[in-house]
């Protein structure tokens, strides 16, 4: 199976993958998620999280990238659609997802199962396993496992010498592997793109890393002009967001205490900096309003905390406990 993430694939991708499919005589699926590739997912998250700090949703801006602590690339665009997939193909039977992942590929990988239990993959009466077989293999054993086959490997190995493929920008990547993939014509567009939304959201595509430096003779005058005031925009967005007082970020979606007045202040005077750097329309810019919002936040966060039953003591049991038993 083969998880197709749209114009951020390498554009060989798909033939290599139905090549070798053909080559073992095996059915090549491709799945895609249905709302849109990698890069409308970015997008839509960038649209989302500017919505939400307008309307006070979060106290910090929040950047539209995926990061190597959130891979929501990997988990909505690749794992949740092949299990979905599976499980429509193999419905009330037990599923064995084998994936190429190996030890030597990254600290993460190095701990990783065998083989483990995979939720995303169990059904009613039947269980989901997801099984590694080549995970202690070297890449020396890869690669002479591929010659043996007469496979050819990836352009993006052979021709423009990528140590990884993934993405053709992949928040994962080496500096070099960006700088070799920006030397491929097909990846140039997208390329720019992703630059577009660098300027726009002034956040950078690794950390503090931007994707515009990567390939600056790319972008043409007009997008590295943007790009250069995003630098500065960003750097006005970071130092107004650490005056926010300790204690008053969001807890999964939600304010655990309410401002004080010259609390709220300052978080005002934030939006205000943080909105007019980056070309927001945000609301709840006085004190007045940021506590109004936290007020109406709080309040229906207690409306949806579930009632616990307190069990209120008689009079035998406060005696017993006056006197210690």
């Amino acid at each position: 199976m083969h998880a197709d993430l749209g114009s951020v694939e390498w554009r060989q991708s798909q033939s290599k993958c139905e090549g070798l499919a053909a080559t073992l005589g095996l059915e090549l699926v491709t799945v895609r998620r249905k709302a849109g590739g990698m890069m409308e997912r970015w997008q839509t998250r960038w649209d989302n999280n500017v919505a939400r700090y307008e309307s006070l949703s979060c106290v910090k801006l929040i950047l539209p990238w995926s990061t190597p602590s959130m891979r929501f690339c990997t988990s909505e665009l690749k794992s949740a659609v092949i299990a979905s997939e599976l499980k429509k193909r193999f419905k009330g039977q037990e599923i064995i997802n084998v994936t190429g992942i190996r030890r030597e590929e990254s600290a993460g990988r190095k701990k990783a199962a065998v083989a483990k239990d995979d939720p995303r993959l169990a059904q009613k009466n039947a269980a989901g396993i997801t099984w590694n077989p080549v995970i202690e293999w070297t890449i020396g054993e890869v690669k002479a496992a591929i010659a043996r086959r007469g496979i050819e490997l990836h352009e993006a190995y052979t021709k423009y010498l990528m140590t990884r493929v993934s993405c053709v920008f992949c928040i994962m990547s080496s500096a070099g592997d960006l700088i070799a993939s920006t030397t491929c014509p097909d990846n140039q567009d997208i390329y720019r793109t992703m630059v577009e939304l660098e300027a726009t959201s002034t956040f950078a595509f690794q950390s503090n890393n931007w994707l515009g430096d990567v390939a600056p003779h790319l972008l043409g005058s007009e997008l590295a002009d943007r790009l250069a005031l995003a630098k500065e925009a960003a750097r006005v967005r970071e130092m107004a967001e650490a005056r926010i007082p300790e204690g008053l970020e969001y807890q999964q979606g939600w304010p655990t205490r309410r401002p004080t007045l010259d609390e709220a202040a300052i978080i005002a005077d934030v939006r205000q900096t943080v909105a007019g750097a980056v070309g927001l329309s945000a609301s709840y810019l006085d004190h007045h309003s940021i506590l109004d919002r936290y007020d109406e936040l709080l309040a229906q966060k207690f409306a949806k905390t579930p009632a616990v039953p307190v069990q209120l003591i008689g009079a035998m049991q406060r005696d017993q406990m006056a006197f210690g038993f």
